[in-house]
């Protein structure tokens, strides 16, 4: 389908997905709903991406759901339809960038709030340019950190820290994120894209099926036990020593030379 709401450029095995709604701050509308997570199937679908970049155009990197769209609200005790949007659109959203077997990276550009924060949360890896901010925001308008938030932040940065934020909605800086562990990287603005496909170029030429087959593992082993995480190694371990990326890698250690990986 072609975009409006986003754009999607791809090389060398990295798609980059930016969200393209720059005078609203990127923030979510349904059809921005929509084309994301077309772009997101057809990615997931498609052998030759290997890695993902999730960016935004213009000073910020999403501002979450877009209020505007919900002015006509009911009275108080009423059905919003809040509940309904969440799960037709937030939900499924968090749910295939967590369950997709390819690094995500999100190259947060500026501001990351509310819904665009948890965004930024189920991506694997988050790199933020100096004048990137952070806020929960939800309750500054009296609700409740969704798409994903409650369970993504206090993995990310414990649950004292998380309640905080989540509590006080205040704005952390980028240089703050970096030392709560909320971000991996903070660079230059302008570095940010650059730095994002950098890494996912580097991610884009490793062993596919042992990058994607560990993102499975490590995700499994946040909700389960040690013993239970050995076992699946091992059969995750044999579905990876199958593979021809395995033969590779072994020849290309005996011989001293970098591996040249095919996904197979």
């Amino acid at each position: 389908m072609g975009y409006e709401q986003i754009q999607t450029a791809s090389a060398d095995g990295v798609l980059t997905i930016t969200l393209n709604r720059p005078e609203a701050l990127n923030a979510f509308i349904p059809e921005l709903h929509r084309e994301l997570a077309d772009a997101l199937k057809q990615a997931e679908r498609d052998a030759a991406t290997r890695v993902l970049v999730i960016t935004g155009a213009g000073r910020a990197f999403c501002a979450g759901q877009d209020l505007k769209a919900l002015e006509d609200l009911p009275p108080a005790g009423q059905p919003t339809g809040l509940q309904s949007l969440l799960r037709t659109s937030y939900n499924p959203l968090i749910l295939r960038l967590r369950a997709m077997e390819k690094p995500v990276i999100a190259a947060i550009n500026g501001v990351a709030a509310g819904a665009g924060l948890s965004l930024a949360l189920a991506c694997d890896i988050r790199i933020a340019g100096e004048s990137a901010v952070f806020t929960c925001a939800f309750t500054r308008v009296g609700l409740v950190p969704d798409s994903g938030s409650t369970y993504l932040l206090p993995q990310v940065v414990g649950i004292g820290r998380a309640l905080e934020l989540a509590w006080t909605s205040r704005t952390v800086s980028a240089q703050e994120a970096l030392q709560i562990g909320l971000v991996n990287r903070v660079v230059p603005a302008e570095r940010v894209l650059p730095e994002a496909q950098e890494l996912a170029g580097q991610l884009a030429r490793g062993a596919a099926t042992a990058i994607g087959l560990t993102k499975r593992a490590m995700y499994r082993g946040l909700t389960s036990d040690l013993e239970t995480m050995l076992d699946y190694e091992a059969g995750l371990q044999e579905a990876a020593a199958r593979t021809e990326d395995f033969r590779e890698g072994l020849a290309a250690f005996k011989e001293k030379r970098p591996p040249r990986f095919t996904g197979r």
